[in-house]
């Protein structure tokens, strides 16, 4: 078989004469498809050709960025606002409040304004706690009974006498400490509200805008002692009535009892909560702070007593993890020292671990007081913006700077029930 010449070419058709175009839509030899021209075998198309601006391909777009926040990828509807969030201009945003807002809006005032606050916690945390050393101390030298016992009933009633005296003391200091406690949470409200607009309080300023309010505050406090004597007093005779009339069986019938009573209490504390508060900015009197704290805490029970009651359990929780080991090292500290010394160098480090143990229970209690306090004081400002519209009242001040040596909240711009949405229903009220 004879191999084909290299130099062979296949003939070809016949070339269009030099310089000849080609026909218009005539498909030529070994030429590509032209666009739009129907090919052999293939459905004729139909529609209109691309337009600009239209997406050829998905998720592509020749239009204008489209804002994230705008509901379903689009702008707002024409003469629809858009939502700007709510100023913070210090402690809270100006609106009903979050839990985790409390909590660091209450830290945040205790740091802001801790000379005013930490200083008049201190300062009655001390008294209190010296009076109580006092009365104590003076009161196991005045009743301590001799080696032998009593030897005759006279000698026995020549002690009762100044021990019933001690424990006396002991209980007036307890309820001045009491006193005390309660109008302090009701002056330091003055420094929490002020800080909702970044406004600091001094010490002198706290006390001169509470100066009118120290008697009502005292009045709260001994009308809220009366109520709490009165009601353990009857819890105390109710169960002696049941010991009495169902003797061993009684005791059954204790704890229900029990349960109940405590039930009954923290649910009128909680209730009350408030009334410091609202005696010291609204400038109430007693029964009208009650009436306004009862109004204010309904249907937010359950919030302000979850509230509350995590509070106290984290200031618990810290105080005993920072007086546990103080403990603990006093006592080691007594075990290593006593065996080996006398009574006096016994007598003097027992003296001087009992005063650091006594500062740092001061110290820490004082810090908790005024985060308690601070807390309290912000739930009453998160019930007065639910129930009240007290933030519009705070914006209004925050945009003409009315009154900066004032308390805000002072003036009520409205009456309960004034507020333009019915109480917790609110467009944008948080529920937690």
């Amino acid at each position: 078989m004879s191999q084909p010449d290299p130099g062979y070419r296949p003939e070809q058709g016949p070339r269009p004469p030099w310089g000849a175009q080609p026909q218009w839509g005539a498909p030529q030899p070994g030429a590509q498809p032209q666009w739009g021209a129907p090919q052999p075998g293939a459905q004729p198309q139909w529609g209109t050709p691309p337009q600009w601006g239209v997406p050829q391909y998905p998720g592509q777009s020749w239009g204008p960025p489209v804002d994230p926040r705008w509901p379903a990828g689009g702008p707002p509807p024409y003469g629809q606002p858009r939502y700007v969030a709510p100023p913070k201009p210090g402690i809270v945003p100006l609106r009903p409040l979050f839990f985790g807002e409390i909590m660091d809006g209450a830290f945040q005032t205790v740091r802001r304004n801790a000379k005013t606050m930490f200083g008049s916690a201190l300062i009655v945390q001390a008294v209190a706690g010296a009076l109580n050393e006092v009365a104590a101390l003076g009161m196991l030298g005045m009743v301590e009974p001799p080696v032998g016992g009593f030897t005759s009933q006279d000698e026995a009633m020549r002690y009762l006498g100044p021990a019933v005296g001690a424990t006396a003391g002991i209980m007036g200091i307890s309820l001045l400490t009491m006193v005390l406690t309660a109008v302090l949470q009701g002056v330091m409200a003055i420094p929490v509200a002020r800080s909702a607009l970044n406004r600091p309080t001094g010490f002198k300023q706290m006390w001169s805008l509470a100066r009118s309010r120290i008697w009502p505050l005292v009045g709260l406090a001994a009308l809220l002692l009366a109520g709490s004597l009165l009601f353990f007093l009857v819890l105390f005779l109710l169960a002696v009535l049941v010991l009495a009339g169902l003797g061993p069986a009684g005791v059954l019938l204790l704890f229900p009892l029990v349960f109940g009573a405590a039930v009954v209490f923290f649910w009128i504390y909680t209730k009350l909560l408030v009334a410091p508060a609202a005696i010291t900015v609204e400038e109430l009197g007693v029964f009208a702070g009650l009436r306004r704290s009862w109004t204010l805490t309904r249907r937010n029970w359950w919030r302000i007593f979850g509230i509350t009651l995590l509070v106290a359990f984290m200031v618990f929780i810290i105080g005993s993890v920072i007086q546990i080991p103080l403990g603990l090292a006093s006592g080691g500290i007594n075990s290593v020292f006593a065996p080996h010394a006398g009574a006096a160098q016994v007598t003097t480090t027992a003296i001087v671990l009992a005063v650091a143990s006594l500062v740092v229970g001061v110290l820490v209690s004082a810090v908790g007081f005024a985060f308690q306090t601070s807390v309290a004081a912000l739930i009453y400002m998160d019930l007065r913006m639910r129930r009240d519209g007290l933030d519009v009242e705070l914006l209004r001040l925050l945009e003409t700077g009315e009154d900066p040596d004032g308390v805000p909240g002072r003036r009520r711009a409205r009456q309960v029930g004034a507020h333009p949405w019915p109480p917790n229903t609110a467009q944008g009220t948080p529920q937690g």
